[in-house]
C-alpha cells in the first residue's frame, strides 16, 4: 500500500469541488488522458467516470467507480485499467486551519498488478501519487486564487 500526503492552500470545500467534478480528473490524475463520460450523480456511491488511460494510439478505455464517500472528508474509488487490473484509491481531506491536508492511499486489488510483490509495486505508486497530489494542489489553488510559491 502506498501513502502520500500534501497540504493544499485552500479549504476542504475548494478541494472537494475539484474531487466531485469528474470531468477534471485528467487534469490532476497521472495516467488519465481523457474523460469520455461522467455519470450524472458523480460522486455518489456506485457512480462512475469513464476515462481513457495511456497515450494515443495505445489508449485503454475503462472506468473508475465510487466505493464510498463522505462529502468534504473522503472518497474511495475502484480505478480500473484493464488488462493491468484494478486499484483501490482512498483520498482523505483533513482541515488544517484555512488549508487542507490531502492523503492518497492506493494499492492494486485485482489483475496482473497483484503478481508484482508489494515492495516492488510501491515505489511507482509513490512517485505517481506524489505527482498526482502536486497537480491537484496546483489546480485547487489556481481555482481558489490561493497559489503558493515554490
Amino acid at each position: 500500500m502506498s501513502e502520500n500526503t500534501t497540504v493544499i492552500n485552500a479549504s476542504t470545500e475548494d478541494v472537494w469541488s475539484v474531487l466531485s467534478d469528474g470531468w477534471l480528473y485528467p487534469l490532476w490524475v497521472v495516467g488519465a488522458s481523457r474523460m469520455r463520460d461522467v455519470d450524472e450523480d458523480w460522486p455518489a456511491v456506485g457512480s462512475r467516470i469513464h476515462h481513457s488511460v495511456g497515450v494515443w494510439p495505445g489508449l485503454i478505455n475503462d472506468h473508475t467507480r465510487v466505493l464510498a464517500q463522505e462529502p468534504q472528508q473522503s472518497i474511495t474509488l475502484c480505478a480500473r485499467a484493464w488488462p493491468m487490473g484494478e486499484a483501490e484509491v482512498r483520498i482523505t481531506l483533513t482541515p488544517a486551519g484555512d488549508r487542507t491536508e490531502v492523503t492518497i492511499v492506493e494499492d492494486a486489488v485485482s489483475g496482473p498488478a497483484l503478481l508484482v510483490p508489494g515492495i516492488a509495486r510501491q515505489p511507482g505508486l509513490k512517485w505517481r501519487n506524489s505527482e498526482t497530489l502536486r497537480r491537484l494542489r496546483l489546480l485547487v489553488e489556481g481555482r481558489s486564487g490561493r497559489t503558493q510559491t515554490g
